[in-house]
Formats: structure tokens, C-alpha cells, sequence
């Protein structure tokens, strides 16, 4: 945020940084709620050439009506009365339209305002200290996997820098872009509703695209800002992040209390619902999984929701196959002869058939000798109990082995039970399947409701708590350019006046934590992206 003769513009925006997103890991952008499968990530080239088309016809044009004699007056009076202004990749429109809206708003219950932003103060200060923390834990972490080439180790960061296109779903930036403006928005009625509550003018508010990314700014008075005291200089400065945190609470209790809110019109816990499979993915098919399909469990797994799907699936990817009980007779009837052979990655294989149906399992005979056969994989796994070694298979005196398929590394054979359906057999990696399959753990209880509202409802949600999270972690790093350089400020300003008299002394020492921090966000934003492209 900078400071300009005339007026103060607080804004919200990538414009203040590289057009990417440092948002919080959890339920991030980085890994959403699969609203269609992930293979069509990256944006298309028709999609970037139209943007960047877009943006110098619309510079191009602006160029000439300002340099054009007849026209350039009437073009500016129009630009003035409308409140716009362009520049390359940027455009903006400020109004004072909502201004009578922003002085009710200011103006209502001055007690309770008062405690608000006194609280927001309090939060913006403790932001302004846990982000310089929680970016150097991120930078270690980051340092970390880049000397070791853990690539496990990205899960465990706390931030993530995401790039729409490239970690970011195409089919999700709808979501992520209203996230962000309406994040914004919030950030910036904090700042306006705090500086009228302060007696600071408020000159309008206004909305802006920096190439296609929203965001929104606040105008005041510069003058009347540099009059108030540091404490209240900081409940303005800090009503931004304040009012983040605030908007990603409310969406995390939203989130938290869907399934009471929707119980009217949705069941919970009876099974994970398709609402999406990507077309000639591994789950599609005649016996694959179909749009209104209920699954119910993954091997001997149970499914109540799609959080029971996502865990399932990674305990299956981290643990080694699970095996089937088949007893001898029946082992002895389905196997025939086959050579067995090694793959490349070591792994063993004995079907030389062609067959789409049958699978090489492996298994131990009571003297531990290691055999392998060829069998037709829906006969084994159908009826069949899961187990681990031959001890899980004895009972009722029948003679029985544990098979296990003997497939490629991190390759698994996975039943998924559908009814009324027959079970779906899925062999690949267990991501591939959460990923091309959609779900929800939203069941509607009438024909007519829409399975997707709960889908939408709930990604939505989980945008705004990463985002907003993020706007509010970020603009309270001590940097250049963002919120936390004014908080910093203030801060000293409030705290050191007896400790350091002379202002410049205090400046200097503003100006090297700003230097510090800065230095810090930049590398965090340069590592991430490496790590997310180069890599």
C-alpha cells in the first residue's frame, strides 16, 4: 500500500504481486473437491492468446483516443465521469455510489465498532508476527525438499504457491476467482468501515482486473489519516486481515454445519454419490461407475462419505496390495499353465494371454513356497474375503490360500462396491481413480434436487477459507507494498516514540524489517513457483 499526496488507496490484489496465490495447505486451491477430473489442467492456448489479445486491443484503443485531437477531450470526460482508468493489463473503476452505504455502516453502534476493530487490531498485530514465522517455517520446509528431492515433502508445507492452470483445475477457476473478489470486497469494507468509525474521509470505493485477476481498493483522505493517532491508524490498517479471518471462520462453520443445514433435503452418511466420471477414464465403462451411483466400500473399506473415499484411497496407495481368500479346489479349477516372467520394475508377471479379465496373483503354499497364477480376477475377488496371509484364510476346515495380484509398483487392484450394481474392479493407481471420479457425501432425498448444489455450495466454501486465509496471512507480512508495511509502521510508531525519540531512527528500523520481510515473501513466492513449474 502506497501513500500518495492526494489520497491513500488500500487494495486488495495480485497487482501487488506475480499473478500467482500463496494460499494456506489443507483445503486449498491446490487440492480442492474434484468437480471433474483433473487431466484437463493445464488452460488451453486459445484461452491465453484471447487475454492477452483482449488486454492490447483494449490498450490499443486507449492509446489512440488519447492521442487523437477530436476525441481525446470527450474520451477523458468520459473516462473521469465514469470513474475508469487503463493501463497495460490493468483496469479499474472507482465510484462513490456505495459511499452513503459505507458512513451507515461506519456510523453504526460506535461501541461495538469500537471493540471490533479493537480486536482486529489485536488479530492484525499477532498476524503480523505469526506470518513472519509461518513464512520462514515454509521456507525451510521449501529448502528442504529441495536438497533431499523428497517430492512427499510438498504435502507437508504449510503454504503453497498455486498457479491457475498449472496446479489449479481449469474447471476450478471460476471458483477461485470469485473467491478472490469477493475476499477483497470484505478486505476492503474492513478498511473504509474503519476509517469512518476513525473520523477519516472515505473519497469511494472502487473494483479493478489486473490481467484476469479481481480485486477491489478503498480511497481515503490522506490528510485526515496522517492526523489520527498510530492506534487508530492500526484498527484501520488491520480491519483487512481482521475481516478475512473473520469471512474464513464463518465459511469454515458453513462448511462444518452443511450436512444440518441441507438434512432437509440431502442424506449424509449412507455412502460417497458420483456426480462426474471422466469420460474414457479407468472408471468408466459398462461395469464402471456411473453419475447417481452410491459406492459403499473400497475393498474391506467403508465409505460414508467422500472423506472416507480420499482416506481409503491414500492407505491404499501408501500400503502394499491386499490379497484374497480362494481355497485350493477352486484355485486348482480357474489357474491354467503360464510362463512367468519379470517387468522392468521387478515385479513378476504370468499372464501371457491378452486377457482383459485375468490378472497374475502370487501366493504361499503351507511349505512357503512362492508360486503365481494365472486367474480370472472378477471370479477370485467376488465373494471373497480380503485378507493378508494364509492365517486369514482358514476356517471351517476348508484348505485356502491368501492370492495377492502381483501388478507394477504402486499399481493396485481395487473392488468397489456400488449397489445394486455389480462390483467395479479398478486396476491403476489409486489417485487416478480419485481423481477422475467425482463425489459427494450429499445424497438427495427427492428426484428433483440437484446433485450438484451440495458439490458447489461446499468447493465454494473451501475457497473462501483458503483465500481469505491467504489475503490475510500475506498482507500481514512486514513488506513493501502490502498491509502489514502500515501495521509495521503504526506499530513502531505506538510502541518505540519513548524507547527510539528520533523518528528517523525509528523509520530506519521500520525500513529494515520491511526490507526483511519482503526479501522473506519474495523467496517464499519464487521457491514455490519453481517448485510448482520448474519441477
Amino acid at each position: 500500500m502506497r501513500i500518495p499526496e492526494v489520497s491513500v488507496q488500500i487494495i486488495r490484489s495480485v497487482e501487488k504481486g506475480s499473478g500467482v496465490a500463496l494460499v494456506p495447505r489443507g483445503s486449498s486451491p491446490r487440492e480442492p473437491p474434484r468437480a471433474a477430473g483433473w487431466a484437463a489442467t493445464m488452460i488451453p492456448i486459445s484461452v491465453v492468446v484471447c487475454v492477452l489479445g483482449g488486454w492490447c486491443a483494449i490498450y490499443l484503443a486507449d492509446t489512440l483516443l488519447k492521442s487523437s485531437s477530436s476525441l481525446k477531450a470527450s474520451y477523458e470526460d468520459w473516462l473521469v465521469n465514469y470513474g475508469l482508468s487503463v493501463s497495460p493489463f490493468h483496469m479499474r473503476w472507482q465510484t462513490a455510489l456505495f459511499n452513503r452505504q459505507f458512513y451507515n455502516w461506519g456510523r453504526w453502534k460506535p461501541r461495538f465498532l469500537y471493540l471490533w476493530f479493537s480486536m482486529g487490531m489485536v488479530f492484525g498485530i499477532a498476524a503480523m508476527f505469526g506470518s513472519v514465522i509461518l513464512l520462514g517455517k515454509t521456507l525451510m520446509q521449501t529448502l528442504t525438499q529441495m536438497l533431499t528431492e523428497a517430492p512427499t515433502a510438498q504435502n507437508d508445507r504449510m503454504l503453497q504457491v498455486v498457479v491457475p492452470g498449472v496446479n489449479l483445475p481449469v474447471s476450478q477457476l471460476t471458483y477461485f476467482f470469485s473467491a478472490i473478489l469477493i475476499s477483497g470486497v470484505i478486505h476492503e469494507v474492513g478498511h473504509g468501515v474503519a476509517a469512518i468509525r476513525e473520523q477519516v474521509r472515505f473519497n469511494g470505493f472502487g473494483i479493478f482486473i489486473f490481467i484476469v485477476y479481481p480485486g477491489a481498493f478503498v480511497d481515503l483522505f490522506t490528510t485526515h489519516l496522517q492526523l489520527i493517532s498510530p492506534v487508530q491508524q492500526l484498527r484501520i490498517f488491520c480491519a483487512g486481515v481482521w475481516h478475512n479471518f473473520v469471512l474464513g471462520v464463518v465459511s469454515f462453520m458453513v462448511l462444518f454445519l452443511l450436512p444440518a443445514f441441507l438434512f432437509p433435503f440431502y442424506y449424509t452418511g449412507v455412502g460417497a454419490l458420483v456426480t462426474e466420471v471422466t469420460e474414457d477414464s479407468p472408471a468408466s465403462g459398462p461395469r464402471g461407475l456411473f453419475v447417481g451411483d452410491i459406492v459403499t466400500s473400497l475393498q474391506d473399506c467403508p465409505i460414508y462419505g467422500v472423506e472416507d473415499w480420499n482416506s481409503c484411497l491414500e492407505e491404499f496407495s501408501q500400503k502394499s496390495q491386499i490379497g484374497y481368500c480362494i481355497n485350493v479346489a477352486t484355485l486348482q479349477q480357474l489357474s491354467f499353465p503360464a510362463r512367468v516372467y519379470r517387468r522392468l520394475d521387478g515385479t513378476v508377471e504370468c499372464c501371457s494371454n491378452n486377457s482383459l479379465t485375468d490378472i497374475c496373483f502370487s501366493y504361499n503354499t503351507n511349505l512357503d513356497s512362492h508360486r503365481y497364477a494365472c486367474l480370472p480376477a472378477r471370479k477370485v475377488i467376488e465373494a471373497s474375503k480380503v485378507c493378508r496371509t494364509n492365517a486369514d484364510c482358514q476356517k471351517d476346515s476348508v484348505p485356502s490360500f491368501c492370492v495377492t495380484p502381483s501388478l507394477e509398483n504402486q499399481t493396485r487392484l481395487i473392488r468397489v462396491k456400488h449397489p445394486p450394481h455389480m462390483d467395479m474392479l479398478f486396476v491403476g493407481h489409486p489417485l487416478h481413480l480419485q481423481y477422475t471420479v467425482s463425489l459427494s457425501s450429499f445424497v438427495p432425498r427427492h428426484n428433483f434436487l440437484s446433485i450438484d448444489l451440495p458439490v458447489v455450495i461446499e468447493t465454494f466454501c473451501k475457497y473462501l477459507i483458503s483465500l481469505s486465509g491467504a489475503l490475510a496471512v500475506i498482507n500481514a507480512v512486514p513488506c513493501f507494498a502490502l498491509d502489514g508495511q502500515w501495521i509495521l509502521n503504526s506499530f513502531l510508531e505506538a510502541t518505540l516514540s519513548s524507547l527510539i525519540v528520533e523518528k528517523q531512527n525509528r523509520e530506519l528500523v521500520g525500513f529494515l524489517i520491511l526490507l526483511a520481510g519482503s526479501t522473506l515473501l519474495a523467496a517464499n513466492v519464487a521457491l514455490g513457483l519453481w517448485m510448482v513449474t520448474a519441477r
